[in-house]
């Protein structure tokens, strides 16, 4: 496990360095540093991969009625999502949605909340236009850079 003294170096030199991302890889661990909202460092540790174990032979044919797992993203204008969290489209359950699809959103308009942590964090669309599309589901576990809406500018 890497050392905490060092994790704190890594954060003091990307905020003298004014870094967002800072990855270090090595034989036994690798660390990912991002800058998250409001500058706040997010660390990622793993191990260094052990040796592969052979993948599960796939099955035969997919059964007909299976859901496909990821939902097509449609091309336009994207708001991603800035940090791993679950998705909310209102700001509590009895409250109407930020937004809804047909509706003209600027840079400054709130679209939905992630909460990471038990902090529910305001997403702000960043781009101007008109929501075309809502790519994920209220209570949806949502990564760093996942599509959530789609635009028209």
């Amino acid at each position: 496990m890497m050392d905490i003294a060092k994790l704190k170096e890594l954060v003091s030199l990307m905020a003298e360095n004014d870094l967002t991302e800072v990855e270090l890889k090595g034989d036994k661990e690798s660390v990912t540093i991002k800058r998250g909202v409001g500058g706040v460092p997010m660390v990622q540790y793993a191990p260094a991969p052990v040796a592969a174990a052979p993948a599960p032979a796939a099955p035969a044919a997919p059964a007909a009625s299976a859901a496909p797992a990821v939902a097509t993203v449609a091309p336009g204008i994207h708001i991603e999502s800035p940090m791993v969290g679950t998705f909310y489209a209102s700001p509590n359950p009895d409250a109407g949605p930020f937004v809804k699809v047909g509706q003209q959103v600027s840079p400054d308009t709130v679209v939905c909340i992630i909460e990471a942590m038990k902090v529910f964090n305001e997403i702000k669309a960043e781009k101007a236009g008109v929501l075309e599309s809502m790519l994920v589901k209220n209570g949806q576990a949502v990564e760093f850079g996942q599509k959530l809406f789609t635009l028209r500018a």
